[in-house]
């Protein structure tokens, strides 16, 4: 049997961390690539059947030169690799805005166009997006953020439509509120980590694993008919707005 392949963009820490490990245990040989090499590298050796990219997925340059490296096309994409400038969007600078949505969108959309190519041409393969809940509805201070979400959601659905003709399954997966990754230091404050996980209504917090399980459905075979979709994984938090309405 041909060893399968996974790329993980963002793969060198956070959630990206979880995926890439995910990934290993269920037999992918896992490409890791990340803009911080030192955190890509380490992954690579903690895995073992693992390589390091280090790249900047904004630069188009640099990932088509990163993939001709690997020598094969990816069984599954997972496009994970994202920052956040927290701030009102009309207090954001103009340069900022689009920094963000250069690496949370143009990024993914970079990877999705070389990727989605190599696998249209072989017939077969999965790309998965990170999204957010913030995609859905948005929260005050996730600016850019939350706009790039918004697009990337779009675009997955875009993706399905034009890659699944070929055998391309294209999803996302949109995680509420998670204690790792870029939110480590949300969840630091004892009382906001409180706050937040009264109102999940599973009554925890999101683990990284968490996000990684979901990924590895969508990626799988009991996927097989999944197509086009964003998959929330926020223990029911974006629908639970009512609920923390009081009726009198």
């Amino acid at each position: 049997m041909t060893e399968r392949l996974a790329l993980v963009t963002g793969g060198g820490s956070g959630i990206g961390a979880a995926i890439a490990r995910a990934a290993s245990r269920a037999g992918y040989r896992v490409a890791i690539m990340d803009a911080q090499a030192d955190a890509a590298a380490a992954m690579a050796r903690e895995l073992g059947n693992a390589v390091a990219l280090p790249c900047d997925v904004t630069d188009e340059l640099a990932v088509d030169a990163a993939l001709a490296s690997l020598g094969a096309t990816p069984d599954l994409l997972v496009n994970n690799a994202g920052i956040v400038k927290f701030g009102h969007l009309v207090d954001m600078s103009v340069k900022d805005f689009r920094r963000v949505l250069e690496v949370d969108l143009v990024g993914v959309y970079i990877l999705s166009r070389a990727v989605g190519l190599m696998m249209r041409a072989r017939g077969q393969g999965n790309i998965v997006n990170i999204s957010s809940i913030n995609a859905i509805t948005p929260s005050l201070g996730t600016n850019a953020y939350a706009a790039a979400k918004g697009g990337l959601v779009t675009m997955t659905k875009l993706l399905a439509l034009e890659l699944g003709p070929h055998g391309v399954r294209v999803n996302s997966v949109s995680p509420g509120f998670v204690d790792g990754g870029m939110s480590t230091a949300v969840f630091a404050n004892p009382r906001t980590r409180d706050i937040r996980t009264k109102a999940v209504p599973l009554r925890r917090l999101g683990s990284t694993e968490d996000i990684a399980q979901a990924v590895m459905f969508l990626a799988s075979d009991a996927a097989a008919y999944v197509h086009g979709q964003d998959l929330g994984v926020d223990g029911g938090l974006v629908h639970s707005l009512l609920s923390q309405i009081p009726r009198d």
